[in-house]
């Protein structure tokens, strides 16, 4: 009951005051609310708060509504980093018109960069995989499965057969040749070697003696050198060390690895001469049946190809490093802050080497060749009274000549608590728009009665 006398009470004195305003200038009352008045007059004057019998005014005689409000681009928005990091670089500085698409910070990716690099690298080796499946095996494989699976049927066959003669003879051949190579280690050159080594060795003596008393003939002169003896010298010494080194080596002792390389010759002529001498048994047929089971199922297993659990498997290994590789690409991406659209860098609020966290406002995007007027000034007793699609005339402050005209645009549906009051917001667009307008001007916005 208070709060409606109140109202009632200061609805008379703002037309009480509108009246003396009237009579000393002869002018129009103010505007006020339209529903203020509206729900005033709807009141019972004695303050009980019951509906009067009347219908009270007509839409028509009620004055205005009235609102300030503020200028702002139709496409603005606030931008901020995916991810948490510290800038390396700002291409664009504020103020400036960017395109869409185009970057305006990068953040630090040396981690996200790695990270792709891994990425790519696995998924190669997947499709590698993949395609090593679906191809099945090489000609080159094939032919060398075939060639173990003919070994081995050729082995068991010799095996079953038993040894023959010749390669009974032909082991005695290979063992009797390894042992007389081994004696022939032991026993030295033969006599006619030995001789012509003596033989060699004696002449270049002689030719080094007859050489060396040449030069002591001529060695005192400046110019010995240049003579022929001293090269006839050096030539013949070449020789003797030649002759020497020969019969040394033709007179020493073989070498450790000689013999024991010769040794095993023999063991192993040995060891295949008594393989042949020896009858075979069961347990060597079975095992080499065995190996021709074998040898035979690789080869089928080449020829039959890969299974399509085994190709499935590694498609889904491929379809994994694809989506790991997008993602890895989706990390390096959100190091980079770009424009939605083509707009202007109205706000740039970060700069090199600082920390961002992701989610944290840094740009404020805008475009700014087209305003509108927001204003969240119009009460619940007001925004009753106004419809979208209603007619608005909008003043300037800052700007004293400009008056333009707009239309409703959207009533946001949701009120929102402001100085005590429920007010709602309303975006006015504007039928034209003028080169001087500012975010943030503050604008005077007027709804006739409809």
């Amino acid at each position: 009951m208070r709060k409606h006398v109140l109202i009632i009470l200061a609805v008379a004195v703002v037309i009480a005051f509108g009246v003396i305003l009237t009579l000393a200038s002869g002018k129009l009352p103010p505007l006020v609310g339209r529903s203020a008045v509206a729900h005033a007059l709807n009141q019972d004057p004695g303050g009980t708060g019951a509906d009067l019998p009347s219908p009270g005014p007509q839409a028509s005689d009620l004055p205005s509504v009235v609102a300030e409000g503020v200028v702002a681009p139709v496409q603005h928005a606030t931008l901020s980093m995916a991810a948490s990091g510290i800038v390396t670089e700002i291409l664009v500085q504020e103020g400036a018109a960017v395109e869409a698409g185009q970057v305006i910070l990068h953040l630090q990716d040396v981690h996200q960069r790695a990270a792709v690099a891994e990425a790519e690298a696995a998924l190669a080796s997947a499709q590698a995989q993949f395609e090593v499946l679906q191809a099945g095996a090489r000609t080159q494989e094939m032919a060398s499965a075939q060639a173990s699976v003919d070994a081995a049927q050729a082995r068991l066959a010799r095996l079953k057969e038993g040894t023959r003669p010749e390669e009974v003879a032909a082991a005695e051949a290979g063992l009797q040749a390894a042992q007389a190579t081994l004696q022939r280690l032991y026993d030295g050159p033969d006599q006619a070697t030995r001789i012509a080594a003596r033989a060699e060795l004696a002449n270049a003596e002689a030719a080094l003696r007859q050489a060396q008393a040449a030069y002591d003939q001529v060695s005192t002169r400046s110019d010995i050198m240049m003579l022929p003896q001293s090269l006839q010298l050096q030539q013949v010494t070449n020789a003797y060390d030649a002759a020497k080194a020969s019969y040394d080596a033709l007179f020493a002792e073989p070498d450790a690895d000689v013999v024991a390389n010769a040794r095993a010759q023999v063991k192993q002529a040995q060891a295949n001469l008594d393989r042949l001498q020896k009858p075979v048994t069961e347990n060597e047929i079975a095992e080499a049946e065995a190996m021709v089971r074998q040898t035979q199922a690789q080869l089928e297993l080449l020829m039959a190809g890969a299974r399509v659990e085994e190709v499935a498997a590694a498609a889904a290994a491929v379809d994994q490093a694809k989506a790991a590789l997008q993602q890895a690409q989706a990390s390096l991406a959100d190091t980079e802050l770009r424009a939605p659209w083509a707009g202007t860098v109205a706000v740039l609020d970060v700069k090199e080497g600082e920390q961002v966290a992701a989610g944290m406002p840094v740009v404020q995007l805008a475009d700014l060749s087209t305003w509108q007027v927001e204003t969240d000034d119009l009460t619940e007793l007001d925004i009753v009274n106004v419809q979208e699609g209603d007619r608005v005339t909008l003043t300037f402050d800052a700007i004293k000549d400009l008056q333009l005209a707009g239309t409703v645009a959207r009533i946001k549906p949701l009120g929102e608590e402001k100085q005590g009051d429920i007010t709602y917001t309303v975006i006015i667009r504007l039928d034209e728009q003028d080169l001087r307008l500012r975010w943030n001007m503050t604008a005077v916005a007027t709804i006739p009665n409809q």
